[in-house]
């Protein structure tokens, strides 16, 4: 530790300063309402087509989106040449407006459909 107090000099202490401790970086955060849960997290009303799917009248967003991957692991719909395609057996097609085949990219889009925008 000498031996660095003499390569800098003076401007040792403000390259070892302490760090701001967590507590008061926290305290400079702006705190969020408890209880409330907002984005893709938040439970919302479905469609009845995406209701009947996942079986159950309300859903995430994350959860739906979930629910139909670990569908299309266990169907094995997955395209194996390209990883990134969905086959749609029957389904899968009555949620995703009738399409044969669905990106993972596209998934976002047409789930978007079966959740009500609120106000």
């Amino acid at each position: 530790m000498a031996s660095s107090a003499r390569v800098f000099g003076n401007r040792c202490r403000v390259l070892m300063a302490a760090a701001k401790s967590a507590a008061a970086s926290a305290a400079a955060t702006k705190p969020k309402p408890a209880g409330r849960v907002t984005g893709i997290l938040k439970v919302q009303t479905v469609s009845p087509a995406l209701a009947k799917f996942l079986g159950t009248p309300e859903e995430s967003r994350s959860g739906a989106v979930k629910k139909i991957w670990e569908y299309v692991k266990s169907h094995n719909l997955q395209n194996p040449s390209n990883k990134r395609e969905i086959y749609c057996d029957d389904k899968l097609k009555a949620i995703f407006d009738g399409n044969d085949k669905v990106s993972f990219q596209g998934v976002a889009k047409l789930l978007s459909n079966h959740f009500p925008k609120t106000s």
